[in-house]
C-alpha cells in the first residue's frame, strides 16, 4: 500500500478558506537529504572570500528590497500582520541582509604574544549546516536574522519554517536564490530531525518545542540557541507621562493581535492603578481592529482558530477566577477603525477584542503564563520594590518596560529587572537587528542572536602556534 502525502498547508487567518501554500511535508528522509546536501555546498562555500559572500548577501538584499510589496503582501495574505507592520518588516529583511553584508569583513580573530619564538594566533570557523527552526509570527525578519550571520560568517542553511509561514519561506528562498540556503517544509517531525541532523541549531518557538529541541542538540553535543516566548511587565510609576506610556503599551500588547514574543502581557501601575487603567483602555479603544490589509488596522486576526479560542478561554477563565473585563473578551461583530468608530465588517476569520483584564492575584495562570495574542493583564503595586518583585515572579524573563521620567528611579529599577531586555519610556516589543537578543530565565538558552554575538555563535575558536622550524 502506498502511504499517503501529507502537505503542509497554510491558510489566510482572516480568510481561512484561502489556502495560501500547500506543499508536501519533507519528512525524516527529505530533512536528512537537505543536509547531506548543505554539507556537500558548504566547504566551498567557506573556501570563498569574504567579499564574494559580503556580494552573495547585498544581491540577496537587493532582492528582497525589489520585491518588497509583493513580500509584504504576503506576509499580510499569510500571517495577518497588519500592512504597516508587514511593510516594516520587509524593510527590516533587507537591512539584516546588509548588515551582515558588511559584518562579513570583521576580524576572525586575533594575535597573542606567543610564550616563546614564534606566532600565536586565534581564528573561527564556521561550524557547518546551520539547522533553524523558525515561528510563524515574523516570517521574514526572524528567517533572515538567524540565516543571514550563519552564511555570512561561511555556513550552510537548512531552515524549517513554521507550516502557518511556508508561502513568505519559500518566497524568501527563491529570492536568495543561494543553493547554500534550503527550505524543508514540514512541522514537528521535520523540526525534530533537524535538530538531530545540524551541526548547530537556532530555535524560536514554544517552549515545549524548544525544550525538545534543546535537549536534542544538548545529546548531540552541538550549540544551540532557543527562544522561547514571554511574559512581559510594563511598570509604570506615578510620575511617568501618561497618555504617552498607555498608548505604547496598548500598541506593545495588542499590535498585530498581542502575536509577538516581546508583546506587554502584564501592566504593573505603582500607586495609580485607576489612572493607569483608564488610559489603556481608552488607548486600546483608539485601536484599529479588522482587516490587516487596511492601513488603519493595528490589530487584525489569530493565526488560527485554536490561537483564537486560547484567547477567548483565557478571559472566560479570569472572570471564572473573580477577574473583571475592562475592555473586549469577544469576538468582534464589526470593524473599529483607528479612533474608535465601528463599520460594517464582512470579516470570518479568527479575530478577538483587543482584551484588558485586572482583578487577578498575582498566581492566576494569566498573569503567570503567555497567552498569545491581544490580552493583557493590569496589577497594582504599593510600591517600585513591589513592581520588581511582581515583573521578576514569572518563570520567563524576555523583556521589561518602566515608564518614569525619574532618571536614578530608572536607573535603579533597569538593574533588578531580570529579563534580557529592560527599556526605559518605551515598549517591551521591537527590537534593534544589529544588537543582542534573548531572555533570561525560561525564555532564552544558548547564545544571544544577532549583532555581534552572532559570529560567536555560528562559528568555533581556533588557537594555532607557528613556531620555527629550527
Amino acid at each position: 500500500m502506498i502511504p499517503a502525502i501529507k502537505l503542509i498547508e497554510s491558510r489566510s487567518p482572516q480568510a481561512p478558506a484561502d489556502i495560501v501554500a500547500s506543499f508536501p511535508a519533507a519528512g525524516e528522509a527529505g530533512v536528512q537529504a537537505a543536509v547531506l546536501l548543505a554539507q556537500a555546498v558548504q566547504h566551498d562555500w567557506a573556501a570563498r572570500n569574504a567579499a564574494a559572500r559580503a556580494a552573495a548577501l547585498a544581491r540577496a538584499a537587493d532582492a528582497v528590497e525589489a520585491a518588497g510589496d509583493e513580500l509584504a503582501a504576503l506576509v499580510v495574505r499569510e500571517v495577518g500582520k497588519p500592512v504597516t507592520e508587514a511593510r516594516g518588516e520587509v524593510a527590516r529583511s533587507v537591512s539584516i541582509l546588509r548588515y551582515y553584508a558588511q559584518q562579513v569583513f570583521d576580524p576572525v580573530g586575533a594575535v597573542h604574544e606567543p610564550s616563546g619564538a614564534g606566532l600565536l594566533f586565534t581564528r573561527r570557523r564556521p561550524l557547518g549546516v546551520a539547522g533553524l527552526i523558525t515561528p510563524w509570527n515574523f516570517p521574514l525578519a526572524i528567517p533572515l536574522w538567524k540565516a543571514a550571520p550563519a552564511l555570512a560568517f561561511g555556513n550552510t542553511v537548512v531552515l524549517k519554517p513554521a507550516p502557518q509561514a511556508l508561502a513568505c519561506a519559500l518566497r524568501l528562498a527563491e529570492l536568495l536564490d543561494l543553493n547554500e540556503f534550503q527550505v524543508v517544509p514540514g512541522g514537528a517531525e521535520e523540526g525534530a530531525a533537524l535538530a538531530e541532523a545540524a551541526d548547530v541549531v537556532s530555535f524560536t518557538g514554544s517552549g515545549a518545542a524548544g525544550a525538545s529541541v534543546r535537549a536534542a542538540a544538548v545529546r548531540r553535543g552541538v550549540p544551540v540557541q532557543a527562544e522561547m516566548g514571554g511574559q512581559n511587565a510594563a511598570i509604570v510609576l506615578p510620575d511617568a507621562d501618561l497618555q504617552s506610556a498607555a498608548a505604547q503599551i496598548a500598541a506593545a500588547a495588542m499590535g498585530f493581535a498581542g502575536q509577538k514574543c516581546t508583546a506587554t502581557k502584564r501592566i504593573i501601575a505603582v500607586g495609580n492603578g485607576d489612572e493607569v487603567r483608564q488610559a489603556v483602555v481608552a488607548a486600546v479603544a483608539r485601536l484599529g481592529v479588522g482587516d490587516p490589509a487596511d492601513p488603519g488596522t493595528a490589530v487584525g486576526p489569530l493565526i488560527d482558530r485554536a490561537a483564537r479560542d486560547r484567547v477567548l478561554e483565557a478571559a472566560a477563565g479570569a472572570v471564572a477566577a473573580g477577574g473583571r473585563i475592562l475592555t473586549g473578551g469577544r469576538i468582534p461583530g464589526s470593524a473599529r477603525r483607528a479612533g474608535g468608530a465601528a463599520t460594517d465588517w464582512g470579516g470570518s476569520g479568527w479575530y478577538v477584542e483587543p482584551t484588558v483584564v485586572d482583578g487577578l492575584p498575582a498566581d492566576h495562570p494569566l498573569a503567570r503564563e503567555e497567552v498569545f495574542g491581544p490580552i493583557c493583564v493590569v496589577q497594582d503595586a504599593s510600591s517600585a520594590d513591589e513592581a520588581v518583585a511582581l515583573a521578576n515572579g514569572v518563570r520567563h524573563g524576555l523583556a521589561s518596560a518602566v515608564y518614569t521620567r525619574d532618571l536614578d528611579r530608572a536607573l535603579d529599577l533597569g538593574a533588578r529587572l531580570d529579563t534580557g531586555l529592560i527599556k526605559v519610556n518605551a515598549p517591551t516589543s521591537g527590537v534593534d537587528f544589529y544588537l543582542p537578543f534573548g531572555g533570561e530565565k525560561e525564555s532564552g538558552y544558548g547564545g544571544r542572536e544577532q549583532g555581534k554575538a552572532a559570529q560567536e555563535f555560528y562559528t568555533s575558536s581556533h588557537t594555532i602556534t607557528i613556531s620555527p622550524s629550527s
